[in-house]
């Protein structure tokens, strides 16, 4: 069953996909809670490693994923359409290009081998360092790494850089003593956001029940961003991902959670990269131009800010 044949049941859970970045692994704060069952409405998450989010949400298997807005773009120009109807987050520093020992800025990249999830996200990021120092893809030499493997491939001594998201780029940063972050999303805020995008025909079908999912998540947000819980709930995101709570509050930095007003403000139509809409047209002219697809794709369709204008 693809997503375009996907077949709306109100009496099963919403099944969502979710995997390991703050923005996402902060659901784990609304389960753990059981806000959903109080809000009236069942979901059903499932944990996955991200790109295989992707993959399932696009067999049918999910009637909504985790995705950044670039991602969403690529998956929707294979037959599998979703629609934003939330934004969690922008990356804000969390997103790394790391350097081996020796390796200070992008400009020492020229002629170097660069690790990276080649079409994916962490490329995107690569491309956008490059050309803010007058560089370009074609001076450096790519090499096609998933990004959870990264870390090792650094530390192997085969790339002279990698491009990786957290966990992977602490990882790596700690792997190899004296490597360090040459360029991050926290230089480009707005590059790469975050967001809960759905199968269109579940959200015509099932409108009530994803209002519910939105209106929990802003729960959640409220619960991570006051100071008398904070800690709470960071140990109970730290739990889901295996590392202590000591261990998982930096990430939060490097993830800009959007409040409410943030999120409302990031749905504006608008091209810079403060819009979904801005930062998306430069995702499409980037799979565009690597040939990731062959047409641009309706950014319009792929974002729908009603449900968070809502509240």
């Amino acid at each position: 069953m693809s997503a375009m044949t996907w077949q709306a049941n109100a009496a099963e859970p919403l099944k969502i996909g979710y995997s390991d970045w703050p923005g996402w692994v902060a659901w784990e704060v609304a389960i753990q809670k059981d806000w959903f069952k109080e809000a009236g409405v069942d979901v059903k998450f499932e944990w996955f490693d991200y790109v295989a989010s992707m993959d399932a949400y696009a067999a049918g298997q999910l009637d909504a994923v985790g995705m950044t807005n670039g991602d969403a773009l690529v998956t929707g120009s294979t037959g599998a359409p979703s629609t934003m109807i939330l934004i969690n987050d922008y990356s804000n520093g969390n997103d790394m290009v790391v350097g081996q020992p020796g390796i200070e800025s992008i400009k020492d990249l020229k002629g170097k081998k660069v690790g990276v999830e080649v079409g994916f996200v962490g490329h995107l990021l690569l491309l956008t360092g490059l050309e803010a120092n007058g560089m370009s893809e074609s001076d450096v030499t790519l090499v096609n790494v998933p990004t959870n493997e990264s870390p090792q491939v650094l530390a192997s001594g085969e790339v002279d850089a990698i491009v990786a998201w957290q966990p992977s780029s602490g990882q790596a940063l700690k792997l190899v003593p004296g490597s360090k972050a040459i360029f991050t999303s926290a230089d480009k805020p707005g590059i790469i956001f975050d967001g809960l995008s759905v199968n269109p025909a579940s959200l015509a079908e099932r409108r009530d029940d994803w209002k519910k999912v939105v209106d929990v998540w802003y729960k959640a947000i409220d619960f991570i961003n006051d100071p008398k819980t904070t800690d709470e709930a960071v140990e109970i995101m730290a739990s889901r991902v295996g590392l202590t709570a000591a261990e998982y509050k930096p990430f939060l930095k490097g993830t800009k959670l959007l409040t409410l007003e943030e999120a409302k403000a990031a749905y504006t139509k608008a091209d810079t990269l403060e819009s979904i809409y801005g930062s998306s047209k430069v995702s499409d002219d980037f799979n565009v131009a690597n040939k990731v697809y062959d047409a641009p794709q309706d950014i319009e369709s792929y974002f729908d800010g009603s449900l968070t204008n809502a509240m």
